[in-house]
């Protein structure tokens, strides 16, 4: 037996495991970095976080980035050139913290890296009939194993794709193998650049859950402010929208696109909903004068009112549910305040309620799908919804 296979035949065989998981989603801020102890598999599932970071990116690291993110004419060259170096900014950022920490490399059984997706292309995205879903994440896990010297699971959406999923959102997994509880329906709701929930159903029955984006969370009013506002990365304490007014018109020319008329579950980016959109809603409702209060309330408005809708759609009858946020958007008080208002009597909470940092819920999520990839199985997702396919996913590379 090959040495490598040898040692994830042990790492699979541990009582407990620690996985240090990794994200950075569509709003480019940062890299979530949380070391989690994570015991047994599938609904035995127990985790805990031993340690958290989220390491900002710095000027040069966005720039680079966001001269090929989400866009469909970029430079090649760059492309490849970006695919082995962020795995290497990765490294050196796990390779600090570890040493912060007093943790060597060595008790690290498994490092899950979610990778920077630079593209994500639905089939209701890109309608060309020949090609399916696609989906694009860079930061290449052989350069992060052998710079880390941590055997690395990435590259974790393409096995979801190819089993007849669109890549994302894949959070239902963990969702449900960690936050699912007896006589409690859910709703884990995660506001980043995207927004995306899953339901969890109270009897346990894993065929009632499933996973959907939204549509936007904060990345839409976060390009606005970075666009208009360079100093700033995003609306601090939503205090620029809170100054403003609705635009009825602008908002309704924004919630008019296809997706949100989709059925459940589908997904969506930045590729959409970008600041083109929103020039030409501006354009369709005559709001190209905005000021920027206006505007920023009224883009606030349009996250909190899909988000709203689409948890509605979930419970057309008098079901009782449970929110539990988590995701930068969870920061916004205007934000959770409209989502509040158009659901009279639900309960919002954060993942902090079920003792899971809601900052490092993401990072945990990739955690535990290493954790299934490498000790676990997919019996617990058989004959569940279109779209959630019962699959292992990642890609295993070693550190030599």
């Amino acid at each position: 037996m090959h040495p490598h296979i040898k040692k994830l035949y042990s790492i699979a065989s541990k009582p407990v495991r620690k996985i240090i998981g990794l994200m950075s989603g569509t709003s480019v801020d940062g890299l979530d970095i949380a070391l989690c102890n994570i015991e047994g598999t599938g609904t035995d599932t127990k985790i805990s976080i031993e340690h958290f970071e989220t390491v900002s990116y710095n000027d040069d690291f966005k720039k680079e980035l966001k001269s090929i993110f989400a866009k469909k004419e970029i430079d090649f060259e760059k492309l490849c050139m970006l695919n082995p170096w962020i795995a290497l900014q990765y490294a050196a950022m796990i390779n600090e913290c570890l040493k912060k920490w007093n943790v060597d490399k060595n008790d690290i059984d498994l490092i899950a890296s979610h990778g920077q997706t630079v593209y994500h292309a639905p089939k209701s995205l890109h309608k060309k009939e020949k090609f399916g879903n696609a989906t694009l994440q860079i930061g290449d896990g052989d350069h992060l194993a052998v710079a880390t010297g941590i055997i690395t699971v990435s590259d974790f959406r393409q096995k979801h794709i190819a089993a007849g999923g669109e890549g994302a959102p894949l959070a239902m997994y963990g969702d449900y193998l960690f936050f699912s509880k007896k006589g409690e329906n859910r709703i884990m709701l995660n506001i980043g650049g995207i927004a995306n929930l899953t339901f969890l159903s109270g009897d346990l029955d894993v065929s009632k859950a499933f996973s959907s984006d939204t549509g936007t969370g904060n990345t839409l009013m976060d390009a606005y402010i970075q666009n208009y506002f360079p100093s700033k990365q995003f609306d601090k304490n939503a205090e620029l929208a809170s100054a403003g007014k609705i635009h009825e018109g602008l908002l309704n020319e924004l919630k008019a696109n296809h997706f949100f008329h989709l059925p459940i579950p589908k997904t969506t980016g930045p590729e959409l909903f970008n600041l083109n959109y929103l020039s030409a809603a501006q354009q369709k409702s005559g709001s190209k004068n905005l000021s920027h209060p206006d505007c920023m309330a009224t883009l606030n408005r349009f996250s909190a009112d899909t988000i709203a809708d689409a948890i509605k759609k979930c419970f057309p009858g008098k079901e009782t549910f449970v929110i539990y946020a988590s995701g930068g958007g969870m920061h916004n008080p205007l934000l959770i305040e409209n989502i509040s208002t158009q659901l009279p009597g639900v309960e919002i909470k954060t993942t902090s309620d079920l003792d899971i940092n809601p900052d490092a819920k993401e990072a945990v999520l990739f955690a535990i799908l290493a954790n299934e990839c490498v000790a676990g199985d997919t019996s617990t997702f058989k004959n569940i919804a279109t779209g959630i396919p019962s699959v292992s996913m990642g890609k295993i590379s070693f550190p030599d």
